[in-house]
């Protein structure tokens, strides 16, 4: 028992927005309700083409069962560890939901802090977890931070928070 417990302990909490929150549930909800139900439906119908050892149709359908039973897990254990984050008082510090505009390298850039499950660089939206989310959490207007890589290290200026 106290092993279980321990290893609970160690999860990380998954930080998402409202809008995050709602597009997990949304997904999770989409897998179980519709996509389980068209899997097991293809299942039926390759059943029905015969040798099952021979049978790619089945193979198939059997791994995308996998898939979305995989995922469902991923979904669950991500609803279990989710802290909502919202983006309530004063703008003094980067926190998990801030967007920061930064100045490196002579280029201003803006981003916004989410959770890694939200994270997508295209939209400007980087993890807390990375190595940029996590050195500019915590700082404020005006301080220069390091950003280190396994390539690279930088620094840039936070001139906004928001």
């Amino acid at each position: 028992m106290a092993k279980l417990q321990r290893s609970r302990r160690s999860v990380k909490s998954t930080y998402l927005t409202p809008y995050g929150l709602e597009r997990v549930k949304g997904e999770l909800n989409y897998l179980k309700k519709i996509k389980r139900v068209q899997v097991t439906e293809r299942i039926k119908v390759a059943r029905e083409f015969g040798d099952l050892a021979e049978n790619s149709e089945y193979d198939a359908a059997m791994d995308e069962q996998a898939m979305v039973e995989n995922r469902i897990v991923e979904l669950e254990e991500i609803l279990r560890n989710a802290k909502v984050i919202s983006k309530e008082g004063n703008n003094e510090f980067v926190i998990i939901g801030s967007t920061v505009q930064i100045e490196m390298d002579g280029e201003i850039d803006e981003f916004t802090i989410v959770g890694r499950v939200e994270a997508n660089p295209a939209k400007k939206r980087i993890s807390n977890e990375s190595p940029v989310g996590s050195a500019l959490l915590g700082a404020k207007v005006g301080d220069e931070v390091e950003v280190a890589t396994p390539i690279v290290r930088y620094k840039c200026k936070i001139l906004k928070i928001k």
